[in-house]
């Protein structure tokens, strides 16, 4: 196992490293590495830049127009995108539905649907989870039946990150009921402009509509937009699982954010405290360890190898890295973390009774990244499926 970058790969790098510094806003990367509120206009400003230069798709084969990078190019790529301050790329259009869309997806679906994904301009959103269906998935009960050319769908999605600004949608619905759960379900593409669908916000404690409920009512969806056959849509799901995964890792952004979580400790004055110091110690260490196992499967990719099957042990570690940082920001502010001021932080500052800029979101960002060890299937229900698949 060679864990080293070739000379070609350190040049990659250094493209990118210019590429990046040159056409990512600074507005934007302030707000990035400060923890700030990106706008629905901040993330698509920066998808629309990387899709001008075919690299929002950055993943995707050179057939459905991507770049057609190697494993270790994307990992570098996306590095350098985080150390940078640029924004995550909202997975579910190009990192989620896309592949999916290219391996089960008719050529007059590939047709349609990718090159809006490409350029940025549709924004999509994930609809999977149910009030009685979150890591139990196969226990979906949004219905969709068959009329003719077209399905009637009833039903409804929570948790849905970011539907407030979706246009389409990619659901699982059950098509069956016969059979075990996974066997009747299918996967659908459905434009949220549709009359019957409904988007009501879930406000959460930072104030933030992140997440949504969406409701279906006698939406009419086109039978074209189903992807594959009926009843398959569980295969098709777990693909794209798997993309979700290991995109939640995220070991790129993790990085920065540790040396983000340094600054705050130097900040506050604690970060010459011993015991703290041990903490942050033990984070760098799981953060490196994280990055060792990535390049692990990237230098098996490489050498052509079968990669380790671990999008499920990436996801465990990697979320549960997320809260620490999290966890250890807030404490280095003490009660400084606690306001939450939209109008001083839009003007990038806090005032002297409510400490530092830096400090303003801290205590929203712990209670929102609970999430992490849940979604996208939860860590328990993860550790099931590392013993089954790597264990034996």
């Amino acid at each position: 196992m060679d864990l080293a970058f070739t000379p070609e790969e350190q040049q990659f790098r250094e493209d990118i490293r210019a590429w990046v510094r040159d056409n990512l806003p600074q507005d934007i990367a302030h707000k990035v590495h400060n923890a700030l509120r990106l706008s629905r206009d901040d993330m698509q400003r920066w998808a629309k830049i990387l899709g001008r230069k075919g690299w929002l798709g950055h993943g995707w084969p050179q057939q459905f127009g991507g770049p057609g990078w190697t494993a270790v190019q994307k990992h570098l790529f996306e590095e350098e995108c985080a150390l940078a301050g640029a924004p995550r790329v909202v997975p579910f259009g190009p990192v989620m539905v896309a592949p999916v869309i290219m391996a089960f997806g008719s050529p007059e679906q590939q047709k349609r649907f990718l090159p809006g994904i490409a350029s940025g301009e549709v924004w999509w959103s994930q609809g999977y989870s149910e009030p009685g269906a979150g890591s139990d998935l196969a226990s979906l009960k949004t219905r969709a039946e068959r009329k003719g050319d077209k399905y009637i769908v009833n039903g409804q999605k929570t948790w849905t990150t970011l539907a407030q600004h979706g246009e389409w949608i990619f659901c699982l619905v059950r098509t069956s009921t016969e059979g075990k759960p996974q066997t009747g379900i299918s996967f659908l593409l459905i434009d949220m402009k549709s009359p019957g669908v409904t988007v009501r916000p879930i406000v959460m404690l930072d104030g933030e509509p992140e997440v949504n409920e969406v409701f279906f009512d006698n939406v009419e969806v086109p039978a074209e937009n189903l992807i594959g056959e009926e009843n398959k849509g569980w295969t098709y799901a777990k693909h794209l699982l798997s993309h979700e995964r290991t995109n939640i890792a995220d070991v790129n952004r993790a990085k920065r954010e540790l040396e983000r979580l340094k600054r705050i400790a130097k900040a506050e004055g604690v970060y010459e405290e011993r015991r703290f110091r041990d903490e942050i110690a033990k984070l760098e260490v799981d953060v490196v360890a994280l990055e060792m196992l990535v390049l692990r499967v990237l230098s098996a990719e490489k050498s052509g190898k079968n990669p380790l099957d671990i999008a499920g042990l990436l996801k465990i570690k990697g979320s549960e890295i997320q809260q620490r940082y999290t966890e250890l920001m807030m404490l280095a502010a003490g009660p400084y973390a606690l306001p939450y001021l939209h109008d001083a932080m839009e003007a990038g500052w806090q005032g002297e009774y409510v400490g530092a800029a830096h400090c303003a979101p801290l205590a929203s960002n712990y209670f929102n990244y609970r999430k992490t060890t849940i979604y996208g299937g939860s860590n328990e229900v993860q550790r099931n499926i590392v013993a089954q698949t790597v264990l034996g």
